[in-house]
Parts: C-alpha cells; structure tokens; sequence
C-alpha cells in the first residue's frame, strides 16, 4: 500500500522557551503531524516532558499529535496523554511484557496505537501484534537524546517490516537522524511518514522551517520508485538520489 509522505518535525529540537510559538511555525510551515517525543529518564537517559505539556500545546494546532512515549512502565500512563490530547500513542516494544495488551489499551482509549522497536530490537517483536497497530515506528538512532546521527544499518529492517506490513493500512514511520540527505534512502526502503528534529528546527522563522520541511519532503518523494515501473531498482544507500520516473 502507497502513502502519502508525512513529515512529522519533533518539538524536541524545539525552543522550550517559546514552544507554542515554536509550534505554530511548523504547522504554517507545512508540517502534517506534531512529534512529541516523550522521554522518563528511566527507559531512556533523558527527561523531557510530559501530559501536562502537551495538553498545554493541544490548543495551539489541529494537526495530529504523534506521541512517542520512550517511558518504563507505559500502560499507568495511557490515559493521561490520550486526555492530554495525544492522537496517535506510540509504546516501544522493549518497554513491557504485554505488548498486546497495552496495544488494546490504547485503541480501548479511542487513539490510534503505535508500535516503537530501539535498533538492537528484530522485527520479529512485533509480528504478533500487526493486527493490533495503526503505526510502526523505526528508530534509526538510539532513543534518548535528539541531534544524532542516522544508522544506516536500519535500512534493512525498514524493508523488511514494509513487506511484513504487506497491505495493511499501517504506516512506517522512522525517528532519528533524518535530513534531506538520507530522507530518499529511508523513503525507498520503504518508509512513508518522516520525523525530523534537527533538519527542520534549523532557522528562527516559519520561512525557514518550511524550506527545511519541504526539502526533505522532495527528497523522500524521489526516493520512491514505484515498483510497478522498474522492479529491478536497486536500494538508495544514504546520501544517494532516486532517479525520477
């Protein structure tokens, strides 16, 4: 199943002094969802924010709320952030042992539920529970703090759980170290929805971050070769462009 590109800038890199400003930039600046990277200072070794901030930026755009919740345990916290104002709660598989069940808690919430694997963590951890996500959330750096650099080793397992996905109406989504320069690689292996930190929050001004939104977007959108017209293409290592068909 082909989707639309969705890029989702991460209000980590964001300026917290100013971040319902901040906000409001990159939803004029066209971004389709809001990142919210959650993070304890247990599952991960940073703190960041929590329910309270986010029901506090709820107001401040419609887009979707993309909350990624890097927190141990999860499920004690499920309603908050779906009262908050969450529209898509996002676990990581690493961070209980009833996956499924904290996937069934999130839907029972009314939101959409998301699955998250770290990049030690097989693709085989989440193949029970397909059934039960509306996003798969590839991490292509080591969750915890924001400005790192991409691991192309993740390549292959974005692959792998596109074919997995097959055609069912989940997304694939990938966090961490995205730029213009490798967004067509992540794009080709199989990714459609895009969070950047970093590469959007360069700038001061919404003219900026829309230049950084769209420059990633074009190069995610190269990226793609629709296999019905060239099914012998290679796979884009990072840094290479898609040949436009």
């Amino acid at each position: 199943m082909i989707s639309e590109i969705l890029i989702a800038p991460s209000i980590l890199a964001a300026d917290f002094a100013r971040l319902g400003e901040e906000i409001a930039a990159i939803d004029a600046a066209g971004a389709d969802w809001i990142h919210c990277d959650v993070m304890d200072g247990h599952f991960v070794p940073n703190i960041s924010f929590g329910a309270d901030v986010i029901k506090a930026i709820r107001p401040v755009t419609k887009k979707i709320f993309d909350v990624h919740l890097m927190i141990a345990p999860v499920d004690p916290y499920l309603e908050a952030f779906a009262k908050a104002g969450a529209d898509v709660i996002t676990v990581h598989a690493e961070a209980g042992p009833h996956l499924d069940r904290t996937l069934q808690a999130i839907r029972a919430l009314g939101k959409k539920a998301g699955v998250s694997l770290c990049p030690a963590t097989s693709e085989g951890a989440i193949e029970y529970v397909l059934d039960r996500v509306d996003l798969v959330l590839v991490m292509t750096v080591n969750p915890g703090f924001g400005g790192q650099s991409f691991l192309e080793s993740q390549l292959d397992k974005i692959r792998r759980i596109r074919t997995m996905i097959g055609d069912r109406p989940i997304r694939l989504e990938v966090d961490g170290g995205i730029t213009r320069d490798n967004a067509a690689a992540v794009a080709a292996a199989g990714a459609d929805t895009l969070v950047a930190g970093s590469a959007v929050f360069r700038g001061k001004s919404s003219a900026d971050y829309a230049g950084n939104i769209a420059a990633i977007r074009i190069a995610a959108e190269a990226g793609r070769v629709p296999q019905s017209q060239d099914n012998s293409a290679q796979p884009l290592r990072v840094g290479e462009s898609a040949r436009l068909r």
